[in-house]
């Protein structure tokens, strides 16, 4: 005995332009995303360009041995 059955399909309405660039996120951006978490936000902007770090940030890196050099134009 043969059952035809049609299949129905549900389309979201999402494309490739509705994700998140950083966190790859459709729905909802993940807790890491610099989007929506402000110490990620401070720490990719510091990496791109160090001299957005606070001055708290520099002597704690200095306190651990970190050298923060910027080598930019």
């Amino acid at each position: 005995m043969s059952q035809n059955k049609t299949g129905s399909y549900h389309s979201n309405g999402y494309n490739a332009q509705a994700v998140c660039e950083y966190c790859e996120g459709i729905l909802r951006h993940e807790q890491w995303c610099q989007t929506v978490n402000p110490v990620v936000c401070y720490a990719r902007r510091i990496v791109s360009s160090p001299n957005e770090l606070t001055i708290a940030d520099s002597i704690i890196l200095h306190s651990l041995g970190a050298l923060w050099n910027y080598c930019g134009t």
